[in-house]
């Protein structure tokens, strides 16, 4: 029951700003049911983040790279830890871009001021496959999300921050996109965001072995660039779940060394051969 209202704090914010918004006459009383609705919204949120933080060590699990060819690891737990946030368990999570060979269309580069932002068609990591990391059952499926453009400028950058929080409010797929949970066992649930949308290839309660493809990397839900989200946890619900530590087989590109565990930040890698 605590856990189901600890939930609800993104409506309860909503609701305090757009009675402190709609709010004509000064402080009065649909000025403090405002404020006192986002104080309880903030509180409930704060709660609920700080639940999920991970309560103990625990050993990563070993899975497949879920994708092919040569990636840039991004935001990673090789780096830091939280990698992004404990919240939607994404304490461990990791993004990665495609990265072309050399003489491959490098894809669009960072702007300071114009353009705003790039059609994600442009992007080299759009439409790159994702495969199933393990064999597992698929829980969860969101394919409807549009592929935004990219906010890759100071302006976009600037429109990102405050578009996260707002997204952050709602459900997962307004933060997450399109999504793809799937249950790999021991109580352990890989989550791939941002996919492409009406590429999702399974369906909930489908059996899925390692390797096989699920769908592809997309511009949806809070992303500034394609690329894929990817992360571990130990539930379905990823508003209440803590998120689990892994490791994978990968090559590092730059030296050429084999190595198991989790490529640091800008690090050149490959999956799968």
């Amino acid at each position: 029951m605590l856990m189901t209202v600890w939930k609800r704090h993104g409506p309860i914010f909503g609701a305090g700003a757009v009675c402190v918004l709609v709010n004509g006459s000064g402080i009065g009383p649909l000025w403090i049911t405002g404020v006192a609705l986002l104080a309880l919204g903030g509180l409930l949120h704060w709660l609920l983040v700080r639940r999920q933080r991970p309560v103990a060590a625990r050993e990563p699990v070993a899975v497949g790279v879920p994708v092919t060819g040569r990636w840039t690891a991004l935001n990673g737990p090789a780096t830091k830890v939280p990698s992004h946030t404990h919240s939607h368990a994404q304490t461990y999570a990791i993004d990665l871009t495609y990265a072309p060979d050399d003489g491959e269309d490098q894809g669009p580069q960072f702007a300071t001021v114009w353009p705003f932002g790039r059609r994600p068609e442009r992007f080299p990591t759009f439409g790159r496959p994702v495969l199933a990391p393990a064999d597992g059952v698929v829980v969860a499926v969101e394919d409807r999300m549009r592929d935004h453009w990219s906010r890759t400028s100071l302006p976009g950058y600037g429109f990102l921050y405050p578009e996260g929080f707002v997204r952050g409010l709602g459900r997962p797929r307004h933060l997450w996109g399109n999504h793809v949970l799937l249950d790999v066992g021991d109580g352990v649930v890989a989550g791939f965001a941002h996919l492409r949308r009406g590429s999702v290839t399974v369906a909930v309660g489908d059996r899925v072995r390692a390797g096989q493809p699920i769908g592809a990397c997309g511009n949806s839900g809070n992303s500034s660039e394609p690329h894929l989200h990817f992360q571990l946890m130990d539930g379905q619900d990823p508003v209440t779940a803590r998120g689990v530590p892994f490791r994978w087989a990968y090559l590092d590109e730059t030296s050429g060394t084999e190595r198991t565990g989790v490529p640091e930040d800008t690090m050149l890698f490959s999956g799968r051969a």
